[in-house]
């Protein structure tokens, strides 16, 4: 009884995670916004978290984004030490990993934001 509901627990924590994922905060850019900053900002840094193989993938890369993967992100933070004073724009193919390395990048010290929707979503344009 007791694995029961902690497995139903966790599913509903899985659903809602999913339900509130795509919700704004300060943390974040809408779609609307990133695109709108690729066009005014000369100054952001994009990162992309997905693995080399997506990055070069059907879904395209934005434009001069600098390519980390979000698992090895910790072993190479140092490649992103020269962008400590600009805001650094974090996508990946959902949003998920990059939610994570904003956390992660946040917790260094770094100005970061997650874009909401991902690479899906930006390759819709």
């Amino acid at each position: 009884m007791i694995k029961y509901f902690i497995n139903i627990l966790g599913l509903l924590l899985i659903i809602n995670s999913l339900t509130f994922a795509q919700l704004k905060t300060d943390n974040s850019l809408t779609m609307a916004e990133f695109k709108e900053k690729l066009k005014s900002d000369n100054n952001i840094v994009v990162l992309d978290v997905r693995t080399s193989e997506e990055f070069i993938g059907p879904l395209g890369k934005v434009e001069s984004s600098i390519n980390i993967p979000v698992q090895v992100l910790d072993q190479r933070i140092n490649e992103l030490e020269k962008f400590k004073d600009k805001e650094i724009i974090v996508i990946c193919r959902t949003q998920n990993r990059s939610a994570v390395a904003v956390e992660y990048l946040k917790r260094a010290g770094f100005n970061a934001k997650n874009v909401l929707g991902g690479m899906v979503e930006f390759s819709k344009r």
